[in-house]
C-alpha cells in the first residue's frame, strides 16, 4: 500500500504523515509512505488545500488532518 501526504512541510502536513503512519503500523498492514511537497505534482491530484492524503494514488482527504482512527477506516 502506497499512503501519499501531499503538502509543503508544513506543521498540518508533518502531523498528517505521522497519523497515517501510527494507522498503518496499528492496522498491521505493509505500506510506503511518501511525502509529496512538489506544489506541481501536488495540484497533478487535483489537490488545491494542504494537507492532502491519497493512497495508492486516490485522494481521501483534503485539507484537514485526519486522525489514526479516521485513517485506518480508509486502509
Amino acid at each position: 500500500m502506497k499512503i501519499q501526504i501531499l503538502g509543503t512541510g508544513c506543521a498540518k502536513c508533518i502531523k498528517l504523515a505521522e497519523n497515517a503512519e501510527q494507522a498503518a503500523r496499528e492496522k498491521g498492514v505493509p505500506f510506503e509512505l511518501e511525502k509529496i511537497t512538489d506544489i506541481n505534482k501536488i495540484m497533478d491530484f487535483g489537490v488545491m488545500f494542504t494537507p492532502g492524503l491519497a493512497i495508492d494514488g486516490q485522494v481521501k482527504s483534503v485539507g484537514k488532518v485526519l486522525s489514526v482512527e479516521e485513517i485506518k477506516k480508509m486502509l
